[in-house]
């Protein structure tokens, strides 16, 4: 058989480069380092191997650079990390970062990967998640108009600290098509030129690392608790366990809950007994998610925590609870016992057991462990003072607060930029529907670009603004965590049965609900709320006007009650309350669509402190 020709070697790459890859899970962050020397060539076997020494060489320095930066960092999720890979017959360092809700962890790579290409004058990187080239959403305000989504791919890399841009042949009438590895590279080393290095691109893409590295501590926050003496040594030992910890109680479902919801408390971990308080560390966004959520005290728990009158203990003691049925949770629920995480804190807890591991005494901790409690003034938002800084220019007006009294100074900053932006969007008088000026979808994958567009410095003299990205920003600068169903958690098949196992096992539960709304509809029909005539309603209309017939039958004068006329309002009253409640019990006090409904309506209900069955 003949070996493949060039051409045949050819049609299979574009073959190959032309497959749908798979899509990054969301909350993900993708990030890809090549070595593109312009002394070496792809397929010699010799410098194949020069770009993998080089690249362990790369491996090593990012090692030291997180070590020095992020010593006492936090990962929400997953950490930083870059292994060899080979794709398409080339070597390269490749990472994956999930990141959950903490946004700041996905800008914390960014920056070191950054740096890295500071030190390394052939290193080029390209990072992804999501939403593809992250960079370009966020400079979508300032890119040329031929820059879709649909080519961007390789065309976007971090060079010598730089962003630069492979921009398309300069000719007219020349088209915008889709790259490979290889031709881009073939772009770099053989014409630069189409290299475009945009400062206005630049700042705009990098504006999140304006205050970095500095602002890396400020992406944590470190809080006493009071837990069982057992969790606050293996936490002194390896802070980092607290993530999966507040992950698991923020995602937690009946199953996970199990454990907590028994009577029979002897085989739960971590007693609530030899309590102590110590200083721990958070991520701003778990130690978010751990205040915002109401939690049902577990049984065991019960007269445990100090009066609500000595606020300050309660709430230590609060947080803390929180945290131990996140542990408790995290090590009980059969889907992590495979987890990393899991085993070793099962090891440490065997080696105390065992005598290996000693306990921290009460002198040690006051003496040797760190005593801190960072401001919690960060949490305070207030719509107030949201709608004063969106007042923007009318600040100084009678009544509005002095500036400076939003958020902190990022977030100020972060807003002021998001409202000047909005601001320039509303005044551009060729901004439609889709944005400001945006080009016309074509059918094909290639865009007709026109050299005209490019200033002298290779920017598009158009400017266009993203709707979604601007939604994203203000939710991000309001430190607004995305729904736990959104973290990545999906439940086996296995797991779901296991729900409705235990949905089965509430039957008592509905009941007591059904009942409850029973008492309600009775207490409404007394009031006369529910004493409604549906017909003289349906006929009377809104305001004394005849309601409007739907389906366009003019030949229909009302007579007779049509099949949507029939409509029984004390039903839909009922339903609704029922409804409701429904939800909020389902909620088992953590956030949801009831609770959320009514607290809009302004009516938000009590927890629900009866004694589980």
């Amino acid at each position: 058989m003949a070996p493949p020709t060039d051409e045949d070697i050819e049609w299979f790459r574009s073959t190959f480069h032309s497959i749908p890859k798979p899509q990054l899970p969301d909350d993900c962050i993708e990030y890809s380092l090549y070595w593109i020397s312009p002394f070496g060539t792809i397929d010699s076997t010799t410098d194949a191997d020069v770009a993998r020494s080089r690249l362990n060489e790369v491996q090593k320095a990012a090692a030291e650079l997180v070590k020095s930066l992020l010593k006492d960092y936090i990962w929400q999720r997953d950490a930083f990390k870059l292994e060899m890979t080979r794709e398409d017959g080339l070597n390269l360092l490749r990472g994956r970062t999930e990141y959950g809700d903490s946004i700041e962890d996905e800008w914390v790579i960014v920056y070191i990967l950054r740096e890295l290409t500071k030190q390394f004058d052939d290193l080029w990187v390209k990072v992804s998640d999501s939403d593809g080239e992250f960079l370009l959403v966020e400079a979508a305000a300032t890119l040329p108009s031929w820059l879709e989504p649909e080519v961007a791919n390789y065309r976007v890399w971090i060079h010598k600290g730089q962003l630069l841009i492979i921009k398309p042949d300069n000719a007219k009438g020349s088209t915008v098509k889709k790259l490979t590895f290889r031709q881009a590279r073939k772009i770099i080393l053989e014409d630069p030129k189409r290299l475009m290095h945009s400062p206005t691109i630049e700042g705009e893409a990098f504006y999140r690392l304006r205050n970095y590295p500095k602002q890396i501590d400020d992406n944590l926050h470190t809080s006493p608790i009071t837990i069982p003496r057992k969790l606050a040594h293996i936490l002194h030992m390896k802070p980092a366990y607290i993530s999966p910890a507040v992950d698991a109680f923020y995602i937690r479902d009946p199953i996970s809950l199990r454990p907590l919801k028994s009577k029979d408390t002897t085989s739960l971990t971590f007693q609530p007994e030899d309590l102590v308080t110590v200083s721990t560390r958070f991520t701003r966004v778990g130690y978010a998610q751990l205040k915002s959520q109401d939690f049902e005290l577990p049984p065991v728990w019960k007269g445990k925590l100090p009066p609500e009158t000595a606020i300050q203990d309660y709430a230590r003691a609060e947080t803390g609870m929180k945290v131990t049925s996140g542990f408790e949770m995290l090590l009980s629920d059969p889907q992590n016992q495979d987890k990393v995480v899991v085993r070793e804190i099962k090891v440490v807890l065997e080696d105390i057991e065992t005598g290996d591991e000693k306990l921290p005494t009460d002198e040690e901790i006051e003496s040797t462990w760190e005593k801190r409690e960072d401001d919690e003034k960060w949490l305070d938002i207030s719509f107030e003072d949201l709608e004063d800084e969106l007042k923007g220019r009318q600040r100084g007006e009678k009544g509005a607060k002095a500036a400076g009294t939003f958020g902190d100074q990022a977030a100020q900053e972060n807003l002021q930029r998001i409202v000047q932006q909005f601001e320039e969007f509303l005044n551009d008088d060729r901004a439609g529907f889709d944005g400001a000026d945006l080009i016309d979808e074509m059918d094909s994958d290639d865009f007709e670009v026109d050299s005209e567009d490019f200033s002298s410095d290779g920017e598009d003299k158009e400017v266009s603004f993203d709707e979604d990205q601007f939604s994203k920003m203000m939710q991000e600068m309001m430190g607004l965590p995305s729904k736990p169903e959104g973290s990545g958690r999906r439940a086996t098949s296995k797991r779901v049965e296991e729900l409705d196992s235990d949905n089965d096992e509430d039957k008592d539960d509905s009941k007591q609900i059904e009942e409850l709304s029973n008492q309600m509809e009775a207490e409404l029909k007394e009031t006369g709320v529910l004493d409604l005539d549906p017909k003289r309603k349906k006929k009377k209309g809104i305001k004394g006007k005849e309601p409007a017939r739907s389906g366009g039958d003019e030949g229909n004068d009302g007579d007779e009650d049509s099949g949507d006329d029939d409509y029984d309002f004390e039903s839909v009253d009922f339903n609704v309350a029922k409804n409701l409640l429904e939800s909020f019990r389902s909620q088992a006090g953590s956030a949801g669509p009831g609770s959320n409904l009514l607290g809009m309506m302004g009516m938000p209900l009590p927890k629900d402190d009866r004694e589980l069955e």
